[in-house]
């Protein structure tokens, strides 16, 4: 009997490597190499000769108009939001998140309600019809149009829509789906690979939109092979704690809209409901005003949140102080701390100092910077901010205030949320007053503190 060939492929870079080694020699990553069985050659694509798209001429770039792409709603706004408008025919949708967090749920509640409109299959490889359809009626949605499919050999699949025409397919997940073409598990990297690839080739011959799950690793990134994200059009990642009611959907690329976007969903009995104001979401409600919390106005794509920063100074009883933040990068809280010293002559350096954003969310922005300082500022001196006070900006290693981009729509936010108060980059200061919100423009940290100072007397 022939010994069977063996080799290891990368499942961040998808590069091939003869031998194990601890490092990718491609992408650099470790302990990414997973090994497979190696393929015999053949020609994967003699039953299935079309390319990706119909040969077409060599045109002149100005000759081409340059028509909107239309698109089609799923029946739920803030899934909507995320895919910049809706769903594009043809298009290819990778959605991954942790399990149990409502991937499963999203999808089957938005194919029911394109079903009223449109042919729709769901095409699941881990869970039978009758489970699908406990959860259906669980849910409460009218799913007597919605075609289903438990399969996960790729070329049945491939047989159903060319045979029912579906114009929405929901594959849940990829990770599941195995090719006759290739000897290798369901899961691995090649199969993974393949199953993508033809389904994508699918999709663009026939027009059929097509919704793709993914796994994620521990470290919250899509399992497999970062191809996987080059091949399909829009990937999105759900976030959120299990133990929240709370669910964000976040755009991390899209060729057919912005990226960034952002979708906020509550988990109800009845499925994700998606929330109109989430800007509630990440007020905390305190009765009395509180030292160490900050009000900040972020950007998410095109939607402007307002989201509380709390921060904690406690004397440190160790050698070394603490530095810990959740929701925001760590390395920039300890050169925030340093700017802090350096230029408004606070130190910190025998202080442990924690910061939290409220409600979970990740704010990777610098126009958090002025806002982690003034909730830092105020937890050293155990003063709560004035009331109604909404802060913004970037703050730079010289001490400078740098101004934050779309500022006016971040105001109009804090305004319509009865925000009284906004210190600002002096940049970002409106021509024209706003209603009910009084500015105060800054351009260095140190002047920020003055302000402060003045306006709590």
């Amino acid at each position: 009997m022939a010994k069977i060939k063996t080799n290891y492929s990368c499942t961040e870079c998808g590069a091939i490597a003869y031998k194990w080694a601890g490092q990718c020699s491609s992408c650099g990553q470790w302990n990414t190499l997973v090994e497979s069985v190696v393929e015999a050659a053949q020609n994967r694509y003699s039953q299935a000769p079309q390319s990706l798209a119909q040969t077409a001429p060599v045109l002149q770039l100005s000759d081409i108009d340059a028509l909107e792409v239309p698109r089609f709603s799923t029946g739920i706004d803030e899934f909507d939001r995320v895919l910049g408008g809706g769903l594009v025919s043809g298009g290819v949708v990778l959605i991954g998140g942790d399990p149990g967090i409502g991937k499963s749920t999203l999808l089957l509640q938005a194919l029911a309600a394109m079903a009223r409109q449109k042919s729709v299959l769901y095409v699941s490889g881990e869970e039978s019809g009758a489970q699908i359809a406990l959860r259906a009626k669980r849910l409460g949605v009218e799913a007597s149009e919605l075609k289903l499919q438990a399969e996960i050999q790729l070329e049945k699949i491939l047989s159903t829509l060319v045979q029912h025409k579906p114009q929405v397919v929901v594959i849940d997940s990829i990770q599941t789906m195995y090719s006759d073409a290739l000897s290798s598990a369901p899961g691995s990297v090649a199969q993974v690979r393949e199953c993508a690839a033809q389904l994508t080739r699918a999709a663009k011959t026939s027009d059929i939109t097509i919704i793709m799950v993914g796994h994620v690793t521990k470290e919250g990134a899509l399992a497999g092979p970062r191809v996987l994200e080059h091949i399909v059009d829009t990937v999105l990642y759900f976030e959120g704690d299990t133990h929240s009611s709370f669910r964000l959907v976040r755009a991390i690329k899209n060729r057919f809209g912005a990226v960034n976007e952002l979708g906020v969903f509550a988990m109800t009995e009845r499925g994700l409901k998606g929330v109109s104001n989430p800007s509630a979401l990440f007020l905390s409600q305190h009765d009395t005003p509180v030292s160490g919390a900050c009000v900040m106005v972020t950007q998410e794509g095109t939607r402007p949140l307002l989201v509380e920063i709390q921060a904690l100074v406690d004397a440190s009883h160790a050698p070394n102080a603490r530095r810990l933040s959740v929701g925001l990068e760590q390395n920039r809280l300890a050169m925030l701390l340093a700017v802090l010293h350096r230029h408004a002559g606070i130190a910190a350096f025998d202080q442990d100092v924690f910061i939290n954003a409220v409600g979970g969310v990740k704010i990777v922005e610098p126009a958090a910077d002025l806002a982690v300082l003034m909730a830092i500022h105020s937890s050293m001196r155990n003063r709560p901010l004035p009331r109604g006070l909404v802060v913004f900006g970037e703050v730079g290693l010289a001490g400078e205030i740098r101004p934050a981009p779309r500022g006016q729509e971040r105001l109009r936010e804090a305004a319509k949320l009865g925000f009284s108060i906004a210190l600002i980059p002096k940049a970002n200061a409106p021509k024209q007053p706003i209603e009910g919100l009084m500015i105060v423009a800054v351009d260095r940290i140190d002047q920020a503190l003055t302000r402060l100072r003045e306006i709590e007397e």
